[in-house]
């Protein structure tokens, strides 16, 4: 075992030998005890210990580990005597037994001050350096080695400025150092400060300060006391520079240190607080997961991806802003349901049924997903078709989705899709955004827990289109069944397989859906309701919706057909039942108050009632009874709300013959009254009007309510009834409305929305309606009991139309 110097950072060494205690300080008792051989007799001959990693200077006190037999004989036998040693540095280190040739040639003569037998069995041996010595020879190698010295004696420098300097730039120095050394204690500047004698405080420095063991053997065979300060100063200066860099990069970093230090601990305590109670929570959550995934079913390439996920967990601490990210993704795919579906219910008279009691109508949708249910049944599987119902508002698209739902047995989930102008909230954000979360379509999954519910697609012609992308070009892999069983979504970074989700549109414009999207969906139209229709929804579903929504549901009064007639004529005019739902309300928050106020209502409600409760009728057909001056014709016009009335005027004034519109009308409307007019012009002779007076007389056709833009060629035929009738004076028949496209030649062209177009007319109380011969067929579609009481003229010419319009 070789001897190693025990690391002493304090002023004292406690000792405690067996046969007392005594306390023992690190420096002589005075600073010049032993620096001079003169003052003690120095044998010519001493046993000598080699150091392996230090050199001892005069007057320094270190302690040691003797740990060689030869060592530990030579300081046994020196103690018994005069405790004098001489000590040698090693020329290497690393040699484990050293030979006499191992030994450097300058060393210091030893005091023995105290020895200590350890319980390992070695011993520790504090010395004090006394004077330098040069080994002539080694006379004995065992038991242990002995030489023959001659002591070098210090110069005593006395009255030299330049040396006086030196030690007082050394004392600087050190002081420096110790300031800008966090690991050397405060109290060796107290130590520097009390040491006097010039040579003792340059061994002192030598002995402790940082440098090589050759640099240190240097110092000790120079000589000369000015030299050997000198040579001194100049490691002290280097170990100055290093220390003061060293201070630089620890300040630079340390706040930055001592945060991650606070976090660390921190960190740990709540590591320790959650372990105390049952284990950390962040723990538990991954074996939670990781439980979970192996009872799920899922493909395989959503296993390996969770597996890597749960891998990356494990790896990171919770601290890290990556850890959440990581885990909301693994977290949504144990969410998702990959290969969980509903079962269907085939029971295909349930079906109707379940469809029957909850819309009225809405025959065409009833049949198409009894279709698809008795396809799914006969095959076991197929794609889901893409519906989308177009039709005006509060017709019930949105709640026949959910009835569709109920219907076959399927889980329901309603996406709304009006306003949405980022592609994203389709395709969902890369995970590395901040806040980035999957897309709508599957969030939604996620929520059901079925890879095939019934997904509602609301407002599909209301989606917006700006810088972030065009949302409905995302919906076309969605809405595609050809590629919608791989749908790729940012966020979850892999496919997902959509094609067992029913999707199903709704729309009200079909014009605004992007025609590549259009083109993918089978559309079925939802007419508007008729009279007749709205009063069975309001008997099967409103009224008792309502009753029990103002707490009415076991109080009995009656609402007679013909009341509810009256409200849906008289204070509604719309294609749905909301308007009709919001009047029925009104009627039961007065019931509702005439119960709480006199406890009781009336058995049934009369017409004269209603109006108290709702007021003046809002709407009355008597405008259309008969046209006070000639020149007014009614025509019917479709609005993506519905069928709607509209009238067209025209009036003559004495003029160039100038053509004059107005009403916020459309190019193709303005394209319609130049053709009527050129028509009448072509023919005036026919029609018995002088043709001169298209040029004497000017024309101003105009369509009430302004503000409301209008377009179309459908209002051809009443703007040519409206300019003959005020060119030929006639008046147009009363109750008469009219729809169809003119051309130059006089032919009448078939329009669409006849359906809405024709429920406007019976609702506005028209009697008679005039259509092109070709839209027969789509009058046929509408149930005769809901036109009941209207008359047709199917036309082919415009001649015919004004024959009946003029009659």
């Amino acid at each position: 075992m070789a001897e190693q110097r025990i690391a002493m950072q304090n002023t004292d060494i406690w000792l405690r030998p067996d046969e007392d205690m005594e306390f023992m300080p690190i420096l002589p008792l005075h600073d010049n005890d032993g620096e001079n051989a003169d003052d003690i007799s120095i044998p010519d001959e001493l046993p000598l210990i080699p150091l392996r990693n230090t050199v001892l200077f005069p007057g320094v006190v270190i302690p040691i580990t003797v740990g060689r037999d030869k060592s530990i004989k030579a300081v046994n036998e020196a103690y018994k005597t005069d405790k004098m040693v001489g000590v040698l540095a090693q020329k290497d280190s690393n040699t484990e037994d050293p030979q006499p040739e191992d030994l450097v040639r300058i060393g210091t003569a030893a005091k023995i001050l105290k020895l200590i037998k350890m319980p390992d069995g070695g011993t520790t041996v504090i010395i004090q350096g006394k004077c330098r010595f040069q080994l002539d020879a080694v006379t004995s190698e065992d038991p242990y080695f002995r030489g023959k010295i001659t002591t070098l004696v210090e110069e005593v420098v006395t009255d030299d400025n330049q040396f006086d300097a030196t030690i007082s730039s050394l004392r600087d120095l050190s002081a420096q150092i110790i300031q800008l050394s966090p690991n050397i204690p405060s109290e060796a500047s107290i130590i520097l400060k009390n040491i006097e004698n010039a040579s003792f405080l340059v061994h002192f420095i030598s002995s402790n300060m940082n440098a090589e063991l050759k640099e240190k053997q240097e110092l000790l065979e120079t000589n000369d006391l000015r030299t050997r300060s000198e040579k001194l100063m100049h490691l002290l200066q280097r170990e100055l520079q290093f220390a003061e860099l060293k201070n630089k990069v620890t300040t630079k970093t340390k706040t930055e240190l001592d945060k991650q230090q606070r976090e660390y601990f921190l960190q740990q305590q709540l590591k320790s607080i959650k372990e105390e109670l049952g284990g950390d929570t962040n723990d538990r959550e991954v074996m939670d997961m990781k439980q979970k995934a192996e009872a799920k079913k899922w493909p395989q390439a959503a296993k390996d991806m969770f597996k890597k996920e749960i891998e990356k967990l494990e790896r990171m601490h919770p601290s890290t802003p990556d850890y959440s990210i990581v885990y909301n993704h693994a977290d949504l795919l144990l969410d998702l349901p990959w290969d969980e579906i509903t079962v269907d219910n085939y029971d295909l008279r349930r079906a109707k049924k379940v469809l029957d009691a909850d819309h009225y109508g809405m025959n065409k949708i009833k049949e198409r997903i009894i279709e698809y249910l008795a396809v799914l049944k006969l095959k076991g599987d197929m794609k889901s078709p893409i519906l989308c119902f177009v039709g005006p508002p509060g017709i019930g698209k949105t709640s026949l989705g959910r009835s569709i739902a109920n219907a076959i047995g399927r889980k329901y989930v309603r996406l709304s899709l009006g306003g949405l102008h980022d592609e994203s909230e389709i395709r969902g954000h890369r995970k590395t955004y901040i806040g980035a979360m999957p897309g709508r379509i599957v969030q939604q999954i996620r929520k059901v827990k079925s890879s095939n519910p019934v997904m509602i697609l609301d407002e599909v012609d209301k989606v917006g289109k700006d810088q972030r992308g065009d949302p409905s070009s995302a919906l076309l892999e969605v809405l595609d069944p050809e590629q919608n069983h791989s749908f790729y979504d940012n966020y979850l970074e892999m496919e997902y397989d959509l094609s067992k989700v029913l999707f199903i549109a709704t729309a009200n414009d079909i014009t605004s859906i992007q025609p590549a999207l259009r083109d993918r969906m089978e559309i079925i139209d939802l007419n508007g309701y008729a009279v007749k229709e709205k009063l069975e929804i309001a008997k099967r579903h409103l009224i008792p919706k309502q009753k029990e929504a103002h707490g009415l549901k076991d109080i009995k009064f009656v609402i007679g057909d013909g009341v509810i007639e009256n409200v849906i004529e008289n204070y509604t005019r719309e294609s749905g039942v909301r308007e009709l739902d919001r009047q029925l309300a009104s009627i039961m928050r007065a019931m509702a108050k005439d119960y709480a106020m006199n406890g009781k209502v009336k058995a049934s409600l009369r017409k004269s009632d209603i109006e108290k409760i709702l007021g003046k009728p809002r709407y009355s057909n008597e405008i259309y009874k008969a046209a006070p001056v000639p020149g007014i014709a009614v025509g019917l016009a479709w609005t993506y709300v519905g069928g709607d009335i509209l009238f067209i005027e025209s009036v003559l004034s004495e003029g160039k013959g100038d053509l004059k519109l107005t009403g916020n009308l459309g190019n193709v409307m303005k394209e319609s009254a130049s053709t009527a007019l050129t028509y009448l012009q072509a023919n005036a002779r026919k029609l018995g009007i002088d043709p001169a007076t298209f040029q004497k007389m000017n024309v101003h056709i105009h369509v009430p309510e302004g503000a409301v833009p209008k377009d179309g060629p459908s209002a051809g035929i009443t703007m040519l009834s409206s300019l003959a009738s005020a060119f030929t004076g006639r008046k147009v028949r009363p109750y008469l409305g009219m729809t169809g496209e003119i051309t130059l030649r006089g032919l009448v062209l078939p329009v669409g929305g006849i359906k809405e177009k024709v429920l406007a007319a019976k609702r506005a109380g028209l009697k008679e309606l005039i259509l092109c011969w070709q839209n027969e067929k789509d009058v046929q579609d509408i149930n005769s009991d809901f036109i009941k009481g209207l008359k047709f003229h199917y036309v082919k010419t415009a001649q015919q139309v004004l024959e009946i319009a003029l009659s």
